[in-house]
This record gives C-alpha cells, structure tokens and sequence, in this order.
C-alpha cells in the first residue's frame, strides 16, 4: 500500500513538474512571436519526452542522488521518507503551477528531501558537505552563470546569424507556363526553395509552408532546451520512487516510462498558465535572443546532466531570460515579476522542507 502510494505521488510530482517546468523551453518562441501557445506546448512537450525516454540510458547517477542516498547518511528504511519527500515537492509546485510561478521542482525535491529527512534521521544524519557541494552549490551558480552567459553569447549569435535573418527555407508548389500565349498553366512538383529575402516565399506562386532561417534555428533550440530538462529532471523524480517500485518488482525501464509519461501528459495538458508568465511578464525579446537564451540553458543543463549535478532548468532559463533584458535596457524588466519569481524560490525550499516534514511525522506516527 505504502509503496503504491509513493509512486502515485511520484507520478503526480512528475505531471506537475511538466506543467510547470515546460515553459523553461518554450517561452522564447512566445515571448518572441514565433509561435502560438499550443503549438510551442507542443514542440516542448515532444522534446521532453525524448529526453526524459534518453535520461533512462544516461542520467543514473541522478536517480541515486535524488533517492536520499547521498544527503543523508544512513537513510531510514521503508517508504515513509519517499512519500514524504514526494508529498512536500508535489503540494509547492502544484500550488505554483495553479498560480502560474515558474518555481524548481529541484529546488522542491530538495527542499523536501532536507525537511523530511532531518526529521527523519536528525541534523547529525544530514550530510552538510555533499549537501551544500553537490545539490545547494549547483543551483544557485546556474542562474547566475546562465545570466553572465548571455552578456558573451549573445553578440557571437548576432554576429554569426544576424545576416542569415532576411532568408527563409519554403516549401512552393510552382506554376510553369505553357504555350505561345504563355495562357497555359502546369502544376508542378513542391520543391523546397532557400530564398534570399523572407518576402521571396510570400511572393511565389503557392506556398505551401515557409520559416525563416533565424526562426527555424529558434525552434531547434528550444527543443534542445526542453530535451536538456527531460533529461535533467525526469531521475530527479524517478529517484524518490525508484525504492518503491523495486520492491514491487517494477522494473527501472518501466518506472522511467512512467515518469515520462506523466511528465509529457502535465507538458500537454497544463503548460499554458507558467509559460505566459515567462513569455509576457518579464522582458520583450527577439528571435535571436530567445535562440541565445535556450542555447545557454541547453548547453549549461546538458553539462550538468553529464556530471550528475542537479541544476534548475527554472532558474537557468529565467537567469537567461533576465539576462537578455539587462544586455539591452534593464528598465525593460518587469521587476515586479521578478521580484515574485524570486521570492517564489526562496520559499521553495522551507515550504517543501516544512510539508515534508509534517507529513513524515504524521505516517510515523500511524505506522
């Protein structure tokens, strides 16, 4: 009963971690007018799942940070510590979702797994050093080192693709005519056309599909952001069932499954409310700033991924996001929502840290 209960909630955490975690990756394409809502949730749902089903092959490392193995030094046995953690996480970024922060599920499953654990094991069985080095270390520098990126990316980016912004890749379905008079028309195949000028597309005969170059290179990177989170925080879900499941006898392959499942179901269903908060409420970007703002949160998540470190796609994209306001005029900032983005991650940690606590307290005390 115990163990299905954690992987209920290890299911749910990861529903609402793709809820609110999504927009990390998509909110450029909005906020910079290449796409609609729906079509970005989408694309970053999609990409999720491919790197949440890849995390499976590489990112075991961590599974076992996130099961409590490495914060705590002699784990209690059974699965009052999984739920608990798992409860205190879920009940914040439910609540964040419903209010449309975009907080850290990290931040929370750490939170929790403090909170929850001290309770547990006490202060004397909470590890300080892999604590503050491995899991507290990692998450405050990804923001900020995401944000000084941008101030060194972003002129490389408009350098290098600044040129490429006035051509455009279309799909046409030419008309050749025939005759003498030249009144004849014959269809022809489609063929894919690079045109040197974007107004080339609108101009040719029918087109059937066309984006420009800066804007495809645009929704690669915000796929390669969203595949970075997938596979950054699906073993940070997994890791707090990952000892239920065992004892159930439900294999590592199919516990992945399941968190990503979950996790493409929140993407889908629920992505809409966080990701307006990004797109709109922080700073107004361009198509070559929000490329530069997911090649650095890509890059920095996939890095850290490699290393097993826990960052925050959430504070590493909004650290990206900011920094592109501050490159071109800090008053373009809303400050007010960065001011609740930041109170909201400051919160994180106690408010998952006092849930889990309470709720380790109450299964140890009907056990």
């Amino acid at each position: 009963m115990m163990a299905s209960l954690v992987i209920f909630s290890m299911l749910a955490l990861a529903f609402f971690n793709g809820a609110n975690d999504v927009s990390k990756s998509i909110a450029t394409l909005v906020g910079s007018g290449v796409s609609r809502y729906r079509t970005a949730v989408i694309w970053g749902s999609i990409w999720t799942f491919a790197g949440a089903i890849t995390a499976a092959l590489a990112s075991h490392g961590l599974v076992a940070a996130f099961s409590g193995k490495e914060i705590l030094l002699v784990p209690p046995i059974g699965a009052s510590l999984p739920l608990a953690v798992a409860v205190g996480a879920l009940s914040w970024i439910w609540f964040a979702t419903k209010t449309g922060l975009p907080v850290s599920t990290t931040h929370a499953i750490v939170g929790a797994l403090f909170g929850a654990g001290a309770t547990a094991v006490g202060w004397a069985g909470i590890d300080g050093t892999v604590l503050l080095t491995k899991f507290a270390l990692p998450l405050v520098v990804g923001p900020l080192l995401a944000l000084s990126l941008i101030f060194t990316v972003l002129p490389a980016v408009n350098r290098s693709l600044s040129r490429w912004q006035g051509y455009c890749v279309c799909v046409q379905q030419p008309a050749l005519a025939t005759g003498s008079n030249s009144a004849a028309l014959v269809a022809t195949g489609p063929a894919v056309v690079m045109a040197g000028e974007t107004e080339s597309c609108d101009r040719s005969p029918v087109t059937i599909a066309g984006i420009t170059v800066a804007d495809g290179l645009h929704w690669l990177g915000a796929g390669a952001t969203a595949f970075a989170r997938g596979l950054n925080d699906a073993p940070k879900v997994l890791g707090l069932g990952i000892v239920a499941a065992t004892s159930i006898s439900v294999s590592l392959t199919v516990a992945f499954l399941g968190v990503t499942v979950a996790m493409t179901a929140g993407s889908l269903l629920r992505g809409l409310k966080v990701t307006e908060t990004l797109a709109e409420r922080v700073t107004k970007m361009e198509p070559l700033e929000g490329l530069t703002a997911n090649l650095v949160t890509a890059g920095l998540v996939v890095f850290a991924s490699h290393l097993a470190l826990p960052v925050s796609t959430t504070h590493v994209s909004s650290g990206a996001i900011i920094g592109l306001g501050l490159k071109r005029d800090a008053s373009a900032i809303q400050w007010k929502t960065v001011r609740d983005m930041a109170l909201a991650w400051v919160v994180t940690l106690p408010a998952a840290a006092l849930v889990a606590s309470l709720v380790f307290l109450i299964l140890r005390a009907i056990q």
